[in-house]
């Protein structure tokens, strides 16, 4: 009897020790994560540390179970589409897209790979997801991630507020950037509706911001606003440096800008932006498709202002927004 059951005892030995090493192979699996950014200023590199954020704290940590492969396209969407054929090539576990130009090129390129996409204003816009798919609704495809679009309409209703006799606005812009281009859209509009001109300026690399901004002052502006322009965002001191010298208001739309020389920004902190796309990383890592996982906006949105700045453009707060300021940067 013994004999009869020996061999069927060592194959069930046999199976459940192959088990247990094929678990411990899945458990121990490096994954591998591709992540592109269109360009490098603070909030798009605090966007890239919430999303690895998100991962250690669920375990993934780099070098144990996880690897990065951080690539930047230098504002240039050659850059971003060779980027995006070496992490098809390479066949990563994982894409981290960051911002809508890099997004569209791994979109693009990429069909059945993971996309977690994030810091893109419009994915329906650009072409993202389908256009069935509105914010809050999975896409049914590869891709998922966390928009930024801004509240340009409440941004700009309470920058009048901190410079209220300010009739001629300016702002700086990528006309080449999608993002960019909703967000001027709304602000062309909103300006109407308060009654303030708004005098553009647009240009193609980041190497232009500077005469941009200076052409804006030598048309009189006495404020400018700059919206989610990743090309202006990155040379963000060269607004500054010209708004300090002509004693122009300046304003962000994220608050990554204020210590850098924004008197304030009603906006986001882009850090959580990351770390929110970072959680859905997570559930794909686990398992889940992505085209399962609801994509949607940030919804957490915070002032933050700077007497500093305020002093060097010749600006005083009003009282009642200082009150109102999650964060304030004192002289």
């Amino acid at each position: 009897m013994f004999k009869k059951l020996c061999p069927i005892l060592i194959l069930i030995l046999v199976v459940s020790v192959s088990l247990s090493l094929a678990q411990e192979k899945k458990s121990k699996k490096m994954f591998r994560i591709g992540v592109t950014q269109i360009v490098s200023h603070p909030a798009l590199d605090g966007d890239a540390k919430g999303f690895e954020k998100a991962l250690a704290d669920a375990g993934f940590k780099e070098g144990v179970n996880v690897t990065y492969d951080r690539q930047n396209a230098q504002g240039d969407m050659s850059n971003a589409q060779t980027i995006a054929q070496k992490f098809l090539d390479a066949k990563v576990d994982m894409i981290h897209s960051i911002a809508t130009p890099t997004s569209q090129a791994v979109v693009k390129t990429i069909k059945n790979i993971p996309v977690v996409f994030s810091s893109v204003t419009d994915p329906v816009d650009a072409g993202l997801v389908p256009k069935t798919s509105p914010s809050g609704t999975k896409s049914g495809t590869n891709v998922t991630g966390v928009s930024d679009r801004w509240p340009v309409t409440l941004q700009f209703e309470m920058y009048t507020k901190f410079v209220p006799k300010s009739k001629k606005w300016g702002t700086i812009y990528n006309a080449g950037d999608a993002n960019s281009m909703v967000h001027i859209k709304e602000m062309r509009e909103v300006a109407k509706k308060l009654g303030v001109e708004l005098i553009e300026a647009s240009i193609s690399t980041s190497a232009e911001t500077m005469q941009a901004a200076q052409s804006l002052a030598g048309k009189g502006v006495q404020a400018i606003n700059i919206t989610s322009d990743n090309t202006a965002v990155s040379a963000f001191e060269a607004i500054v440096k010209v708004c300090n010298e002509k004693k122009i208001a300046l304003f962000a739309g994220d608050v990554d800008s204020v210590p850098r020389g924004a008197i304030a920004a009603y906006g986001l902190d882009y850090f959580l932006i990351g770390e929110s796309a970072g959680k859905k990383a997570v559930r794909i890592l686990k398992g889940e498709k992505p085209g399962n996982i609801p994509w949607g906006p940030a919804e957490k949105f915070s002032l933050v202002v700077s007497e500093k700045a305020a002093k060097t453009q010749g600006i005083t707060i009003p009282p009642d927004l200082l009150k109102k300021a999650g964060k304030v940067i004192k002289e």
